[in-house]
């Protein structure tokens, strides 16, 4: 008999099979999740073989694992019931269903009643608004305890993302200049040259501020900015995460100047013509879906007060740019004699090429007073499992680490609840840019 059971509610969608299956199959492949079965469910009329078919598919390989696929109405108590009868040992419940749909099928798994030792384990977005994320939290707590809810954000599995810790906290040259009196500025930026990707269904009722900026690039804010933890007990590092969370706000907690909101019209990028974002298959133009979000956050703690964190997420822009860049002031005197560029020092975190890279002026070749601009480099070692792998093992282990936590959940959405209300109420034009081009003129940030 098998130790643990994935039950993967929305087994025949595509989060299923192009994230949650390859991570897993990487995780199994690496010695990581022995002894588990698998049990699919979904409104597809699949059978066991075809559902073993998409494990194989995913996985890349022939895998010989347990697996059964049983078509279910997951908002149904008899057909959950009959779910969870056919798990064996620990059951740990994957969630891959829009929110509205999880909020229902968690909903009726409180009146079924759940095992001990059960997990819960649960996609972004949480919940659609600070209120629906409040009242999710306050169901699950009724199922499990909240040590054993995951809510999977696979960005906190991106090797470069956990390699923040150790370029902040085990390098002396970095920590001490990373505060508001040595940084201008921080700038994390999620710029794709994708356009939707059919991904309407799910896309267009979120957006690039929910999909991206509430959930991923938050996360990200709260690792460059937090104080170092005692260590990395999933306690104490969340605790440190969400310290950074509570104090950050809209700058000047005026929407109007500190977000803009904009959508892709046609355009090219490289060889590929891009229809308007409004013309894509399934998306409602009436709803004025954004694909390009920003907003300029502040983090009113003694070590970044005054200093701006703006964050930033399109699709089908032309300059594909994935990156965190904290940005130091200048000088304070510059020798006269010395003469060069007027270019800030910087220090990069690049997620895709996952590299670290720092910009510097110094003599060059030549004319030794006159200074150069160099970039110093280095590429972060990939990690040995994709980001969904990582965040599994953590869930599979009971590991809460990697998941975000409830407080953590309603904290990121009341940071952009002024901007989605300020969205909705129109005190902020819906822009439009080219695909392909950089985006919207007056962009928030630096060009």
């Amino acid at each position: 008999m098998t130790d643990q059971t994935l039950l993967i509610l929305g087994a025949s969608g595509d989060l299923t099979a192009r994230l949650l299956l390859p991570g897993l199959g990487k995780l199994l492949e690496l010695g990581g999740a022995k002894d588990i079965a698998l049990v699919g469910s979904g409104m597809d009329d699949w059978d066991d073989e075809r559902w073993r078919a998409r494990v194989r598919e995913s996985f890349g390989r022939d895998e010989e694992i347990d697996a059964r696929y049983l078509r279910a109405d997951v908002t149904d108590g008899d057909d959950l019931t009959r779910l969870l009868d056919a798990c064996h040992g620990e059951i740990v419940i994957f969630f891959a269903l829009p929110p509205s749909v999880t909020a229902k099928a968690c909903a009726a798994l409180r009146d079924v009643g759940l095992p001990p030792g059960t997990r819960l384990v649960l996609e972004k977005p949480f919940g659609v608004d600070e209120k629906t994320a409040h009242a999710l939290n306050a169901l699950l707590v009724q199922l499990v305890p909240e040590a054993r809810i995951h809510r999977v954000d696979h960005f906190l599995g991106k090797s470069t993302v956990l390699n923040i810790l150790g370029l902040r906290f085990a390098n002396r040259i970095f920590e001490p200049v990373l505060t508001n009196q040595h940084v201008e500025s921080v700038d994390i930026v999620f710029d794709e040259d994708l356009g939707l990707e059919s991904r309407a269904g799910y896309y267009d009722g979120a957006g690039a501020l929910v999909d991206m900026i509430q959930s991923h690039l938050l996360q990200i804010l709260a690792m460059i900015a937090m104080d170092a933890p005692p260590s990395l007990d999933a306690h104490e590092f969340r605790d440190s995460k969400a310290q950074v969370l509570r104090a950050t706000h809209v700058w000047g907690d005026d929407p109007r100047t500190a977000s803009r909101r904009a959508r892709y019209t046609a355009g090219t990028i490289g060889e590929r013509s891009l229809p308007s974002y409004a013309d894509e298959p399934g998306v409602d133009a009436a709803r004025g879906t954004e694909t390009l979000a920003e907003v300029v956050l502040a983090v009113d703690t003694w070590r970044w007060a005054g200093v701006p964190f703006r964050l930033r997420s399109g699709k089908a822009v032309g300059n594909r740019r994935k990156e965190a860049v904290v940005t130091f002031k200048p000088a304070p005197w510059v020798p006269t004699g010395l003469t060069g560029p007027d270019r800030p020092d910087r220090l990069r975190i690049l997620f895709s090429p996952d590299r670290l890279e720092l910009d510097l002026d110094i003599n060059g070749p030549g004319d030794p007073f006159v200074l150069d601009p160099v970039t110093l480099g280095s590429d972060f070692g990939p990690g040995a499992l994709p980001p969904y792998g990582e965040v599994l093992r953590g869930v599979l282990e009971d590991d809460p680490t990697l998941s975000v936590r409830g407080d953590t959940a309603e904290m990121c959405w009341h940071i952009v609840q002024p901007v989605i209300d300020a969205w909705r109420a129109g005190e902020v034009p819906l822009q439009e840019y080219p695909a392909g081009s950089a985006g919207p003129s007056d962009s928030l940030l630096p060009g």
